[in-house]
C-alpha cells in the first residue's frame, strides 16, 4: 500500500501545494514536494529502508512516518522556518552540469552550546555523480558525541531543491547518500547542517563545475 497526502497552504498573499508520498518499496523512499506556481521550491526525501521487508506493524509505522513529514513541512512553512529557494528560470534550469568539486568555506556555528559538524570524508565525498557524506556530529567544547541529531544536507544552486535527511547514531556519526542534481547556477554549495534541540551546526561547501578534459588526438 503506498500511502500519501496533499495539502494546499495559505501563507501571506501566496499559496502553496505540499505533496508528500511513499515512493514505494523499490525505492523505499518518502518525498515531500513544495510547488508554487507549478514549480518546485522545495524536496524533502527520507529513506524507510529500515522498516523493510513491511508488515502490517510496518505498515502503521510508515504511514505515520509520512503523516509527521507532511505536517513538519507544513509547520515550517507557516512559521517561516522553512527556507525556499527561489524559483529558476527556464533557461538556467536547462543548463546543463558537468559534475562538481568543492571548496570548504568556515564551520558557521550558533551560540556557545552550538554543536560541531565535521564532514569525515571532505576529500573523496563525491565519486562521478553518487555523493555520500560521513558525518561526525559532537558537542562544543566537550567534544562528546551526540546520538538522534539531526543531520540534513542540500545543494543550493540545483535544478530541482533536494533535502536530504539522518540521524546520528550512538557513536555520533550519519550518512548520506544521494545522486547530484544538476547545478543550474554559477555559485552553487553544498550545505550539511545539524541540530539537537536548540543547537545546530552548519558546514557550507562551495562547488564548482569540473572542467571538461579534452579528448586525446
Amino acid at each position: 500500500m503506498v500511502f500519501g497526502h496533499n495539502s494546499n497552504l495559505k501563507v501571506g498573499e501566496t499559496i502553496y501545494h505540499v505533496q508528500t508520498e511513499d515512493r514505494g518499496t523499490s525505492h523505499a523512499v518518502i518525498d515531500t514536494m513544495v510547488y508554487h506556481s507549478g514549480r518546485v521550491l522545495h524536496r524533502r526525501a527520507n529513506s524507510y529502508a529500515d522498516l523493510l521487508p513491511l508488515d502490517p506493524v510496518r505498515e502503521v509505522a510508515l504511514r505515520e512516518r509520512v503523516s509527521t513529514q507532511h505536517q513538519t513541512v507544513l509547520d515550517e512553512l507557516r512559521s517561516g522556518a522553512l527556507k525556499l529557494a527561489q524559483p529558476i528560470a527556464p533557461a538556467v534550469a536547462s543548463k546543463p552540469s558537468t559534475g562538481a568539486e568543492a571548496k570548504p568555506l568556515p564551520f558557521v556555528g550558533a551560540g556557545p552550546d552550538s554543536l560541531v559538524l565535521r564532514l569525515l570524508n571532505a576529500k573523496d565525498w563525491l565519486t562521478g555523480r553518487r555523493a555520500t557524506l560521513q558525518v561526525l556530529v559532537f558537542e562544543k567544547p566537550e567534544g562528546a558525541v551526540v546520538s538522534g541529531a539531526r543531520v540534513t544536507a542540500r545543494i543550493e544552486g540545483a535544478a530541482e531543491p533536494t533535502e536530504y535527511s539522518s540521524a546520528t547514531g550512538l557513536d555520533g556519526k550519519a550518512q548520506l547518500a544521494f545522486d547530484m542534481p544538476r547545478l543550474a547556477a554559477a555559485d552553487c554549495a553544498l550545505v550539511i547542517e545539524a541540530t539537537n534541540g536548540k543547537a545546530r551546526a552548519r558546514l557550507q561547501f562551495q562547488l564548482r563545475a569540473k572542467p571538461k578534459v579534452p579528448a586525446g588526438g
